[in-house]
């Protein structure tokens, strides 16, 4: 069967036997918006290789294949060689290298070596069936050595020769021996890899409550650090099972509209102002960006006689305080006239009111004769 043959029957892209999505991963997945322009898949030699979950290496075309993204290609490594998919081609790798800092002016860099064959497939294949057993194993181990660590993930090279263990550990680890025992172990060439807890998050995977994929392992490569005070900015309530993600830290997308809310609340009075009224004082208990409003409270903590008014109405009073004055209530400035000072309660406005109660006494009517006699015979 020659190469032509082997592309129409055995898998969409022409290489892998059973289909690309054994290797291909959604992952971190770069839109091509270039890849329609002819002239750009000669502007670089350079491809985007996609291994398992979010480990990606830059190639460099030495053969100058026709690589398309999909195609499973055999890679250098060290030592022997790895497979995996082409994720990115195009002028679009040179921005992805600048945007990883990946430098290639006086280093050698990496080489694609070929299309990946049938045998190659079936020793990466063999090496994919043993992660899972491998990753049980080794968390064995490290448990029986008593090690302050956890291993997340195992990944195999595509030849097989070597593994890489990505473990997450909060103190430094000392694993020399934890070495030498998987390589007699599982008799393969040992690498061990630290990563953090939003890292592990983006290799396992999931989805959050937001209902869409956990942006760690779709677009996120970068990681900075996420506070409470970036919480308290946008007012989310401190309750830690709401704020935390998969991975049990802050959730990224606090992160996402900070600085806007940063920028809308310089037009807001600060929250330490207390405002000064004749009935209470009042202190800032949650302010609404969007409506421009915010709510006091009588209580430094608690919500407690909560009232909302807009900022216009806030800096007013703020500026009836500076005078030394006090408005009679937050909505409005004078206090309002009782029902009791309206009304004349001895009715002394009126010059009729002695004719008003004779009158009453003159209506009043006589009892009847006939009644006593009634009462009488009774």
């Amino acid at each position: 069967m020659d190469d032509k043959d082997f592309r129409l029957h055995n898998g969409p892209c022409g290489i892998c036997r059973h289909g690309c999505s054994r290797i291909q991963d959604t992952k971190l997945n770069t839109y091509d918006w270039m890849c329609d322009l002819p002239e750009s898949a000669c502007e670089t030699n350079y491809v985007e290789v996609q291994f398992k979950n979010t480990r990606k290496g830059y190639y460099l075309n030495v053969n100058n294949l026709t690589l398309e993204k999909g195609d499973v290609v055999a890679v250098e490594a060290s030592p022997g060689h790895d497979i995996g998919s082409v994720s990115l081609t195009g002028p679009l790798v040179r921005l992805q290298m600048k945007k990883n800092n990946m430098r290639i002016d006086g280093s050698e860099p990496k080489r694609i070596y070929r299309r990946a064959k049938i045998t190659d497939m079936d020793k990466y294949d063999e090496a994919k069936k043993k992660e899972h057993t491998t990753m049980i194993r080794a968390r064995q181990i490290a448990a029986d050595m008593g090690l302050a660590m956890k291993i997340g993930d195992v990944e195999y090279q595509g030849d097989g020769n070597k593994a890489i263990f990505y473990y997450i550990a909060d103190e430094r680890v000392d694993f020399r021996q934890l070495i030498k025992v998987f390589a007699e172990t599982f008799r393969v060439r040992i690498e061990m890899r630290q990563i953090g807890a939003r890292q592990e998050a983006g290799r396992i995977g999931g989805i959050g409550p937001c209902g869409r994929e956990l942006c760690c392992c779709s677009w996120m490569t970068s990681f900075t650090s996420v506070s409470t005070g970036a919480a308290r900015y946008q007012d989310i309530s401190m309750n830690p099972q709401k704020l935390a993600g998969q991975c049990a830290k802050l959730k990224c997308c606090i992160n996402y509209e900070i600085d806007a809310y940063v920028e809308a609340l310089r037009r807001f009075p600060a929250r330490e102002i207390v405002i000064e009224t004749q009935q209470h004082s009042y202190y800032t208990f949650k302010t609404d960006v969007f409506k421009r409003e915010i709510t006091f409270s009588t209580d430094k903590v608690l919500a407690s006689n909560l009232v909302t008014i807009d900022i216009d109405r806030t800096f007013e009073i703020i500026a009836i305080n500076k005078r030394g004055q006090k408005p009679y209530s937050l909505s409005t400035n004078e206090r309002p006239k009782s029902q009791r000072d309206e009304q004349d309660i001895l009715g002394q406005g009126s010059l009729t009111r002695f004719d008003q109660s004779s009158k009453k006494k003159r209506r009043k009517k006589p009892a009847s004769p006939n009644n006593k006699n009634n009462k009488q015979g009774s």
